[in-house]
């Protein structure tokens, strides 16, 4: 999967018309690590990710999306697709994935314990998020209000600028519905 995010990456950034110091100016991410990425050198982090997508104007699933097949209406468990960013340990794998024709995602995620999730803006304003804790605890701080979720709390916005997820003492589970 990494091998086709690369090629797909580098046609975003074709397609955008920018060259490598222009996203890295855009992105705030080194201009060597994006061509470590375009080039499948390096798994990029979630924040990293969250970066990219913000520059290009879509959401980490959908782009995501771009690099897998198109999914059927029924989608087997086995068949899902799943990504792990290696600095902190995040876990998604996609349920229900983005397609031209439903405009929902479904997400399925697990923090570790002790780790924190940072992102400065959405990748598309106005996103909206149900958030439903299937196990642990869970810190979430929606443009600077925080939100303290125990297992089973669900909490719904719309995003507008920064998030944060913070875990504690232990693993939290969570399903991420996205609109």
């Amino acid at each position: 999967m990494d091998t086709l995010l690369a090629q797909q990456l580098c046609q975003l950034r074709g397609h955008s018309g920018w060259t490598l110091d222009q996203l890295a100016q855009e992105t705030g991410v080194s201009r060597a690590t994006l061509a470590r990425l375009e080039k499948a050198q390096v798994s990029p982090t979630t924040d990293t990710l969250a970066k990219l997508c913000r520059a290009y104007g879509t959401s980490m699933s959908r782009l995501l999306a771009l690099v897998e097949d198109q999914a059927p209406a029924v989608i087997p468990a086995t068949a899902r697709k799943s990504w792990s960013d290696p600095k902190t340990g995040f876990q998604r794998s996609v349920v229900s994935p983005p397609s031209a024709d439903l405009a929902g995602e479904w997400l399925d995620c697990r923090l570790p314990a002790g780790q924190r999730l940072s992102y400065d803006a959405p990748p598309r304003a106005g996103l909206e998020h149900h958030l439903l804790l299937l196990s642990g605890q869970l810190a979430v701080t929606v443009q600077g209000h925080a939100h303290h979720l125990n297992t089973g709390d669900c909490l719904r916005y719309r995003l507008y600028g920064a998030t944060c997820f913070k875990t504690s003492a232990e693993d939290a589970h969570y399903h991420l519905f996205l609109l």
